[in-house]
């Protein structure tokens, strides 16, 4: 969708790419797949992969009162081309690339060397200064894909440093937004998205995550010039557990009310295109402080990676600071 018709949206439930059918299951037996859908809440983990290694989840169809296991592999699969009319030209393309080229210790460890990246003065063959100037706000889009006061440069490096913070890699994250991105194409795949999705929420590490997605007339064109580009806007989110809401209330009792509610919404609700997930696996980028940024803090947290104790932790006890504060540096 074009980033800057993001007011509209259906809800949607995360669930991910397949071709309809049915898959072995670990036993040996057959697993019925999206579209298939099954009456009761399969006792299996969400998400998981059977024994060929294709990954899967289980989600909830809202209006049939029903539930899927639906294919969600991420995998360099069919090349997108970008028209909204014809259905079968929205394919997986190449969700596994790394840009080597610009990033070798990216591509080779899944995260950036930052002394690297303070040299750096190109990406994908265009000047850092251009980059900046069409990924701030009111260019390539209103809403920008950067604070008015942020550099590309400076946003890879501190999240950069946040996720290694954290124990994990960047295609580690991706991997969600993908798996949300990839239940998109099953349903078109499957020719079942329509204006309201079926799909209400997905059961993922042990939590519910709800989604809205919704498509645009236009496409948004990527600030890297790059093949990439989007269609759908799309918003996941997670309800605090009763223990992390006693958590955060106890921890952060000097807060102002509205602050609070600030700090859990950004915890809680990451709002993207799915040009995200790429960017994120290609270059590490998770975009600058926009109202559409996808902060690997809140990944890990409504996505299960990590706990909410260890990302506060991580923040040194102020989650709000490090989910508001400008990456300027």
């Amino acid at each position: 969708m074009m980033k800057d018709a993001r007011s509209v949206w259906l809800t949607i439930a995360i669930c991910f790419f397949l071709v309809p059918g049915t898959s072995q299951g670990g036993d040996g037996g057959a697993l019925k797949t999206y579209p298939e859908t099954l009456e009761a809440k399969p006792e299996i983990a969400s998400p998981f992969s059977h024994r060929g290694g294709e990954e899967m989840v289980v989600a909830f169809l809202r209006d049939l009162n029903r539930y899927a296991v639906v294919p969600v592999t991420v995998e360099n699969g069919e090349p997108r081309l970008y028209s909204s009319k014809i259905r079968s030209l929205f394919g997986k393309d190449r969700q596994l690339w790394v840009d080597a080229g610009d990033f070798p210790d990216l591509a080779r460890t899944g995260l950036h060397d930052e002394t690297a990246l303070d040299g750096k003065n190109m990406i994908t063959g265009y000047p850092v200064e251009i980059i900046n100037c069409i990924a701030r706000p009111r260019a390539f889009s209103y809403a920008g894909f950067l604070a008015a006061d942020e550099d590309i440069l400076s946003v890879l490096k501190v999240d950069n440093r946040r996720v290694r913070r954290m124990g994990m890699t960047h295609p580690q994250l991706a991997r969600p937004l993908f798996h949300v991105w990839n239940m998109v194409l099953a349903q078109i795949a499957a020719g079942r998205l329509n204006r309201f999705s079926e799909f209400e929420y997905v059961l993922y590490n042990g939590g519910r995550v709800n989604i809205r997605a919704e498509g645009g007339k236009g496409w948004q064109v990527s600030i890297f010039q790059d093949e990439i580009q989007g269609k759908f806007n799309i918003t996941v989110q997670r309800d605090p557990l009763p223990a992390e809401s006693a958590f955060l209330e106890e921890r952060y009792v000097h807060l102002k009310e509205a602050e609070k509610e600030d700090l859990v919404r950004r915890l809680t609700t990451v709002q993207f295109s799915e040009m995200v997930p790429f960017y994120i696996m290609r270059y590490g980028f998770y975009e600058g402080h926009t109202e559409f940024r996808a902060d690997p803090i809140a990944l890990a947290f409504i996505f299960g990676l990590r706990t909410l104790k260890e990302l506060d932790a991580l923040c040194d006890g102020d989650l709000l600071s490090a989910l508001t504060a400008h990456f300027t540096e």
